[in-house]
């Protein structure tokens, strides 16, 4: 490689995290992330660089745009998706997706909040994105669209404004010692398949939310009320999980349930019951979960 091609490789590389970061916030898809990345090396390896005075807002820029064209065939393929979508799961705890340092960071990256984001139009999605989870400037994300700054502005309070009226209202996470109490109290309640004890745990107006994608059985619908949701967790248990390890990791910002290799399970409380819960069961969605488990693993060597 020349001392050029050298330079070019190593820029790329040093903002390649930001990159992922934003394809994966605007998609909500590690592996088509992770895709939009390659391509947008490839364009930076063939670009006249000449005339790049910043290779950051450069890059930034192509992997928007790449993104705003992909989600235009994505939007189409989530409309024939089998049963609820959901994000694919990514771990967190060590930067993939950037620094989480506070509740807004980490409710950045939820799942609740990526499946909002796809009520968004892709350019709301990219203004709302690259303001609130990168702290661009409008004036930046007019030259990255290139779009005015006013329609940049009117654009980000129009994707603001439509994200609270949808979005429910905030509530604090348990600390990480009371949500492991609170879980493993749920978890032993459904394994002994005690059906009165699981009941208690869940408030009234629980919500279970399966996203299989017509791969594997799972709930087409979102399952809501506490008779309900206890009685398809314990057949849920029963029949795809049983003697499956359980692990604790960070998923989106927020702990989650690794059974295996097979499912991710997000667990919501408030006021100590059971209030959300939402499971990624398609074999398929967590692809670059199980590549940082096993990078993990190797990096850690054996046990």
């Amino acid at each position: 490689m020349s001392t050029q091609g050298a330079a070019a490789a190593a820029a790329f590389q040093e903002h390649r995290p930001r990159m992922f970061a934003i394809a994966y916030r605007m998609l909500g898809s590690a592996v088509e992330a992770e895709d939009v990345v390659q391509d947008a090396y490839l364009r930076w390896s063939s670009a006249d660089r000449s005339d790049v005075a910043h290779p950051g807002a450069w890059l930034a820029k192509t992997v928007t745009r790449l993104c705003l064209n992909h989600l235009a065939s994505a939007r189409v393929r989530r409309e024939d998706y089998a049963g609820p979508w959901l994000p694919e799961p990514v771990l967190t705890a060590t930067g993939a997706l950037g620094p989480l340092e506070s509740a807004e960071q980490r409710e950045g990256v939820s799942m609740a909040l990526l499946v909002l984001l796809e009520r968004l139009t892709p350019a709301e999605r990219a203004v709302y994105v690259l303001r609130e989870a990168f702290a661009y400037a409008h004036r930046e994300i007019a030259q990255l669209l290139d779009l005015t700054e006013p329609h940049c502005r009117q654009l980000y309070h129009r994707a603001a404004g439509r994200l609270a009226e949808a979005s429910p209202a905030p509530r604090p996470a348990p600390d990480p010692e009371r949500w492991q109490g609170l879980v493993d109290t749920f978890l032993t309640a459904a394994r002994d398949g005690d059906l009165a004890r699981l009941e208690e745990l869940l408030t009234a107006d629980v919500r279970y939310v399966a996203d299989g994608g017509g791969v594997v059985g799972a709930a087409r619908r979102p399952i809501v009320g506490r008779d309900k949701v206890a009685r398809f967790v314990l057949g849920a248990l029963r029949k795809y999980v049983a003697g499956v390890p359980v692990t604790v990791a960070e998923v989106n910002g927020a702990p989650a349930l690794l059974f295996g290799e097979v499912a991710v399970l997000l667990v919501a409380f408030r006021n100590g019951r059971v209030s959300d819960m939402s499971t990624v069961v398609n074999p398929e969605k967590p692809a670059y979960l199980r590549r940082q488990l096993s990078h993990s693993r190797t990096l850690s060597g054996p046990g």
